[in-house]
């Protein structure tokens, strides 16, 4: 059973454009082959909507998260880590690393934070526990590094995929900036993967390791032609991923 989770919360963006990633969601949740649909609705605060996330979750399904920002991955990768412990690791595909602190974010956005977060380090009430592994997460995509990201990624080693365990089990985040030359996104950066980089990356994943969750995040529709890339892509990345 697939059960996709909508979560159209965009607070967690500093972009101006931030509140297309609601439209965003409910476009994403349409594309996904699911057996089971589930909407939340974003709380009054960042706490409260990951709370309500939690809840939501189903126990069993694979799950894919829809969103939204990427802070949206607090509550479904915190789940992972209560079922899988330090079997799990995640594969964050992402033109930014994510893994500023509210000390060293440029623009104090929680969705440049959460996979900081995620390794125990963030805002109050917004901070995973238990907390992943650094040595328990790779990166993909990456380009827009902040000096605070690059010192935590120089300082545990995070590196790519290849450097994971035989037996992890792998959370997969896709935040659409990681696309090469996509307009419907936030936050675009040049020289990313293409569609078929990111499905092949994924399903190399899918091939060497057990799928525990997957979330995709950061549309902010504006482009017919990225809508149907997506259209095609998404469903894609389901089956790749869902057993």
């Amino acid at each position: 059973m697939v059960t996709v989770v909508e979560v159209p919360e965009w607070r967690g963006s500093g972009s101006p454009d931030a509140e297309r990633l609601a439209e965003g969601a409910a476009r994403l949740a349409a594309m996904v082959p699911a057996d089971r649909r589930v909407r939340v609705e974003p709380g009054a605060t960042l706490q409260e909507t990951a709370a309500r996330v939690r809840d939501a979750l189903p126990g069993d399904d694979f799950t894919c998260t829809v969103g939204g920002d990427c802070g949206v991955e607090l509550a479904p990768v915190q789940a992972a880590l209560e079922r899988h412990g330090d079997r799990l690791a995640v594969v964050w595909f992402d033109a930014h690393p994510d893994l500023n602190t509210p000390e060293t974010s440029p623009s104090g956005a929680f969705h440049g934070m959460i996979l900081r977060a995620l390794h125990g380090e963030g805002p109050a009430g917004l901070t995973a526990g238990p907390a992943l592994r650094p040595d328990r997460t790779a990166l993909v995509g990456a380009r827009s590094i902040d000096p605070g990201e690059a010192e935590h990624i120089a300082r545990h080693d995070i590196g790519g995929p290849d450097a994971l365990d035989p037996d992890a089990v792998v959370y997969v985040h896709v935040d659409l900036d990681v696309l090469d030359g996509i307009a419907s996104v936030c936050y675009p950066e040049p020289g990313g993967l293409s569609a078929a980089e990111l499905l092949d990356g994924v399903a190399a994943l899918a091939a060497r390791h057990e799928i525990a969750g997957l979330g995709i995040t950061e549309y902010a529709p504006s482009d017919p032609a990225d809508q149907a890339l997506l259209e095609r892509l998404v469903p894609a990345l389901v089956r790749a991923c869902a057993p």
